[in-house]
């Protein structure tokens, strides 16, 4: 008997010292730590894209890719495609209407991330650019922060900024996650781990 006593006192000893003991599962995430976001093959969206309001003037999260992140599509053409990796719609309108998002591209044997944003409905080459080269497997800090008529990307230590046409003093509408494309489907499952930073 006091054996079995012990053993439930040291049980519940782990239960409420051991950090992370008691953190709730939630599918394949951890609360406070990394949710794995997967875009099945033959799919553009990813299985985790529920529909969650913002109000920021920033978004920062880290981002870790893994091996599924370097892919070929069918038409050569689309190689230069931006994927959309994480950010928010604002102006409290449609994400094609008025959004600013870090985008990620496997091209030359290359992983890049991108500044990507729609002014107005209209989301020009101007308003893209290379946020630069970053590694398969580390974790990269990444920033979108909104100040006034303006976005300013940061990702490591590049910072990259875009105009802004929304009129909300914060970005205002919803969060946009993981997603293929341009025109073409995911060849075959892609795996990303995103962690939001407060």
């Amino acid at each position: 008997m006091q054996k079995k006593n012990v053993i439930i006192c040291g049980l519940y000893f782990l239960l409420l010292f051991v950090p992370g003991a008691c953190n709730k599962n939630v599918g394949d995430t951890v609360e406070g730590e990394y949710v794995k976001y997967t875009i099945a093959e033959g799919e553009q969206y990813c299985d985790k894209n529920p529909y969650t309001p913002v109000s920021v003037d920033e978004l920062k999260f880290i981002v870790k890719f893994d091996s599924t992140a370097v892919y070929k599509t069918k038409d050569t053409l689309n190689q230069h495609s931006i994927n959309k990796l994480y950010g928010f719609s604002d102006n409290n309108g449609h994400h094609h209407e008025f959004s600013a998002r870090i985008g990620w591209r496997w091209k030359n044997d290359e992983l890049h991330l991108f500044s990507y944003v729609y002014n107005n409905s209209i989301s020009t080459p101007d308003w893209s650019k290379d946020l630069g080269k970053v590694e398969i497997g580390p974790e990269i800090n990444c920033s979108i922060k909104v100040k006034a008529d303006t976005y300013v990307f940061t990702v490591g230590g590049k910072i990259v900024t875009l105009p802004r046409a929304s009129k909300t003093a914060k970005a205002e509408g919803y969060k946009l996650y993981p997603y293929f494309g341009g025109n073409e489907i995911a060849p075959h499952n892609i795996m990303i781990w995103i962690k939001e930073l407060q």
